[in-house]
């Protein structure tokens, strides 16, 4: 057997390389040397695929199984609600004692749901991904109204349950730089003369 040295899995033209060491050092070398952001997805990439394979996932166990191209903001809400089984955000009923507690001091049955900054967060990247995949943006079922209005409800109600305010934050405005401070400042007095 052909010892094969260690390979840098980020490269991938390493991937395609024969057993004989040589050629692979060869190669190695030869190639250009690309930087790790540009080869490697960044996080937000990766998730992107993830959640928009699920949803493909999704559709394909529907039944009757859907098309993307049949897909509407309803069967894109009966995902957000199939997702809730896997939450992990305690929201509280009207009913419980803890309603609007957002530290509880005790345990109570509650359901637990998806957080809505999850969903908010899903439906922002599943929109991107269905433009990326060739969707029209008129067309998008991530954008439809509906899906709109239930992400309002989903803050709105979970806000009240936890006791948490959702308000947008405001964004800080950057320190002026120093050269517009200098340039406001009066001459030194030996400059006037």
């Amino acid at each position: 057997m052909n010892s094969i040295p260690e390979m840098d899995s980020s490269n991938s033209e390493n991937t395609n390389l024969h057993n004989n060491s040589t050629n692979a050092t060869t190669a190695t070398l030869a190639s250009p040397i690309s930087s790790p952001s540009s080869s490697t997805p960044s996080r937000y990439e990766n998730q992107k695929r993830r959640d928009w394979n699920t949803f493909g996932q999704y559709l394909k166990n529907h039944r009757p199984p859907l098309s993307l191209s049949r897909c509407s903001g309803a069967h894109v809400l009966e995902f957000l609600r199939y997702l809730d089984q896997f939450g992990k955000t305690k929201v509280h009923t009207p009913i419980c004692p803890f309603y609007g507690h957002p530290n509880p001091p005790a345990p109570c049955p509650c359901p637990l749901r998806q957080a809505w900054g999850s969903l908010d967060a899903l439906i922002g990247r599943l929109r991107a991904a269905f433009e990326e995949n060739g969707g029209k943006p008129e067309a998008n079922p991530f954008g439809a109204r509906a899906v709109r209005l239930y992400l309002r409800e989903v803050r709105d109600l979970q806000s009240k349950a936890r006791g948490i305010s959702y308000e947008k934050k405001k964004r800080k405005r950057p320190p002026p730089s120093q050269q517009q401070q200098i340039s406001t400042l009066p001459p030194p007095p030996e400059a006037l003369r």
